[in-house]
């Protein structure tokens, strides 16, 4: 009797044992940041700089047009697509691949695009942050979205309320996200944030918003929606975060293939700076993740400057994610199609919270990126 009780013992604590190998690992995604590098194309993503473009001159209106080809083909031409693409986007290749995944590389049969047919801005965005795609949504006019994100879905929660926060480069952000509803700091194009203490560095960026010559009037250089973007975050720590970079798509329709390279290069910097910040806080260390995409692609050959509907090739996206909850899956080689409908679940999903359920119009999660598949 007592041999029977000791084997009943013993096979009680192997099956314990086998269940607790089997429960899925903890949730350890607190915060979620995410960068949106306007127009970016996968082609260079993955393949690095384009041996025929790299020649071009672009514009004419940019001061010495062929010096600066020059120039981004010393800092980005190499001689495999190996190297040019880690010239390029040297953070994304050394850290967010080998620590998480990326989606989009077509050369290998990772198919990552827009769901929406219109493949320009408001849509794009419109698409990634509400999970939607809203056929009223068919311009770049800087109206209130009818929409909520999930940006705003989650910052009515308690738990988030106040947490919440979006900074880009484009003036438009403040329609894209409602800035008249949704109840979170929008702070977009040349607006000066007044809303934390002015450290010097702050300061200095909202002096430099009013003064800096504006190429664009409605978009200012991509350093300034960054550094203040860090700024917030350091003073206020929010949970949700969101930064739009302009400089890609800007520079692309001017026609500069060089200003294109070095916009993606400095958004990539960027990434670099944003992860070590993030992971120098208690707040955020180990309990972060990073997504980082474009709102739409660009076209082929000479129509690289341009997208849209009649630009079938400006649907096509990537997208990468980095965080403790997310698998090491590298690039994604011969994967399930992913859309940028998904991000906003995919979002909600890594803090814990369903929206997909809330909101069933949106696409669902990325169960890869959720480790669930």
């Amino acid at each position: 009797m007592q041999v029977a009780a000791g084997c009943c013992a013993l096979m009680a604590m192997v099956c314990a044992g086998r269940a607790q190998a089997q429960a899925p690992a903890q949730h350890k995604t607190e915060n979620v940041i995410v960068v949106m590098m306007d127009g970016m194309r996968w082609e260079d993503v993955f393949r690095g700089a384009d041996q025929e473009l790299i020649k071009t001159q672009g514009s004419d209106a940019l001061d010495n047009a062929k010096g600066r080809t020059a120039l981004a083909e010393k800092r980005y031409w190499r001689d495999t697509a190996e190297k040019r693409k880690e010239a390029l986007m040297p953070f994304l290749w050394s850290t967010v691949v080998t620590e998480g995944q990326l989606f989009g590389n077509r050369d290998l049969g990772a198919d990552s695009h827009v769901a929406n047919p219109l493949h320009f801005s408001y849509p794009g965005y419109s698409e990634t942050l509400t999970g939607l795609v809203d056929p009223r949504i068919d311009s770049n006019d800087n109206v209130p979205n009818p929409n909520v994100t999930v940006f705003e879905w989650l910052n009515r929660k308690p738990e988030f309320a106040g947490k919440v926060a979006a900074f880009g480069a484009w003036e438009v952000f403040d329609g894209i996200f409602n800035k008249q509803r949704c109840g979170f700091v929008v702070n977009a194009g040349y607006e000066p944030l007044t809303s934390i203490p002015q450290t010097p560095t702050l300061a200095l960026l909202n002096s430099l918003k009013a003064e800096t010559v504006r190429i664009w009037p409605d978009e200012s250089f991509d350093p300034m929606p960054f550094h203040t973007a860090t700024e917030y975050l350091k003073a206020e720590k929010p949970r949700l975060l969101f930064i739009g970079l302009g400089e890609t798509d800007d520079w692309a329709h001017a026609g500069s293939y060089a200003e294109y390279l070095n916009a993606a290069h400095l958004g990539d910097s960027y990434l670099k700076e944003l992860w070590e910040l993030v992971q120098s806080m208690p707040e955020y260390r180990d309990k972060t993740t990073l997504i980082v995409l474009p709102d739409h692609g660009r076209g082929l050959g000479a129509q690289w400057t341009s997208h849209g509907e009649k630009i079938p090739e400006s649907r096509e996206t990537w997208m990468a994610f980095l965080g403790p909850d997310t698998p090491a899956l590298g690039e994604r080689k011969n994967s399930s199609p992913v859309t940028e409908s998904q991000v906003a679940a995919t979002i909600a999903a890594l803090l814990g919270e369903d929206y997909h359920g809330a909101v069933p119009q949106s696409g669902a999660p990325i169960a890869d990126v959720l480790g669930t598949k």
